[in-house]
């Protein structure tokens, strides 16, 4: 439905579900798909507020390479609808009103709280496209925008509920401070008819986009994950959840060693066909018997700590040790290499998505391992748009250990196998205090 404002002797037509930009709130906030009427909404408003009285607005984004990449054009083309052409002049980095109303542009991602400084006088700050906008970006632009009665204006499209921007603006946002709207094309009384025809084609032939681009619904893993559809079908049949620890099974530890001495320890249980992660460890640049003692400290019923081949090899920064030499010291009942299940990271991938129906994860202790299942990926190349190996990024740890335990999970049982050594108070993780282990 459209709605009426006026102010002063402007009188413009808004969608109803936008009428909250003209009420005070520190954080007005729309979420949701393509031809909502968003972004058009968000800079007719401004134009108006800007007609009616003197205000400084910045318009940022998280990368702005050039003017071309920000809402300058938008806010133009609405100048343009609105019939106010003869208020606002702009110039090639800004607009500026008659009364000394500004809209400046920047990018966050280039710029520190210092360099930022020179906004902290201004009364709006519009984010666009925020999904996008990292933490660090947050960190800096919020403090910044701290004027008496100013305001912070978030349009973003919804990627993972765990980005972010949906975690601040969405999940964790409270009535008193935050104004937050989900709008759809239903909402949108100005659809074309071309834009309605470009719906039900993504609906008819991209039916796994169609919710995310159109509906606004946050994606099950990021657009091209490889695990996308599997993480699909967990999060519909509610296998992402509280997976409570049952203290009759024994649990296992599945590791991975990777890039920048990056360990990530998958803690998993099997009951008959059920696989269950119930807890996850991820860290850099630390020794095995710091992980052996936080292991520990959770005090589990113990099976065995299986290791990537890499596990066996010789280190020099161990005293020539192996991670399996340091592990079985620290009273880990680790696996031969013989019997640990190894093949092709193509075939892995291929083991784990027909092994991912049977698997349980734990929503808060293994947090860190869904959000890198959800982002694990592969290469694109740009010329040819091909597809090739997986990147090797800040999330293909814990998606590299999840690719172990499902090759190796048959080999997982609860039979009692050895009793785990625990420290001695007089040794050091329990060995002598000079032999040098984790070290």
């Amino acid at each position: 439905m459209i709605k009426t404002y006026s102010q002063r002797d402007l009188v413009l037509d808004i969608p109803d579900k936008f009428l909250f930009l003209f009420q005070p709130k520190d954080f007005k906030v729309a979420k949701g798909g393509r031809s909502s009427a968003k972004s058009w909404s968000f800079a007719r408003a401004l134009v108006v507020i800007g007609y009616a009285e003197e205000k400084r607005i910045l318009c940022t984004r998280e990368v702005q390479n050039s003017i071309d990449e920000s809402v300058y054009q938008l806010l133009k083309d609405q100048i343009r609808l609105l019939g106010l052409d003869w208020f606002y002049t702009p110039f090639r980095d800004r607009i500026v009103g008659q009364n000394g109303t500004i809209f400046a542009f920047e990018g966050l991602a280039t710029h520190t709280i210092t360099s930022l400084k020179s906004y902290e006088g201004f009364d709006i700050c519009w984010v666009e496209e925020a999904h996008a906008v990292s933490k660090r970006s947050w960190d800096v632009l919020i403090p910044t925008i701290r004027k008496e009665g100013s305001e912070i204006w978030v349009t973003f499209n919804p990627e993972l509920e765990s980005d972010e921007t949906y975690k601040r603006f969405v999940t964790e946002a409270t009535p008193d401070r935050y104004y937050v709207v989900h709008v759809t094309w239903r909402d949108n009384p100005f659809l074309t008819a071309k834009s309605n025809a470009d719906r039900l084609e993504c609906k008819l032939k991209r039916p796994d986009d169609y919710d995310n681009i159109w509906e606004g619904r946050c994606r099950p893993a990021v657009a091209g994950a490889i695990y996308y559809k599997q993480m699909d079908e967990m999060l519909r049949q509610g296998r992402i959840c509280n997976v409570p620890y049952d203290p009759f099974l024994k649990v296992h530890v599945i590791s991975d060693i990777g890039l920048n001495d990056t360990t990530a320890l998958i803690m998993a249980q099997r009951r008959a066909s059920e696989i269950r992660i119930i807890d996850y460890i991820e860290d850099n640049r630390r020794t095995w018997d710091s992980y052996s003692i936080e292991l520990k400290e959770r005090r589990y019923n113990w099976g065995r700590l299986w290791l990537p081949h890499d596990g066996f090899a010789a280190d020099m920064k161990s005293n020539g040790k192996s991670s399996a030499d340091i592990l079985r010291k620290l009273g880990w009942d680790v696996p031969d290499r013989e019997e640990i299940v190894e093949r092709s990271i193509e075939e892995g991938i291929k083991v784990a998505r027909m092994t991912m129906p049977r698997i349980y994860v734990d929503v808060k202790k293994a947090a860190r391992l869904i959000e890198c299942l959800k982002r694990y990926r592969r290469h694109v190349s740009k010329q040819t748009l091909a597809e090739t190996g997986p990147v090797h990024d800040e999330f293909s740890n814990g998606a590299d250990s999840f690719r172990y335990l499902c090759l190796n999970i048959e080999k997982m049982t609860s039979e009692e196998r050895h009793t785990m050594k625990m420290p001695n108070r007089r040794t050091r993780y329990g060995q002598p205090l000079d032999d040098g282990v984790g070290y």
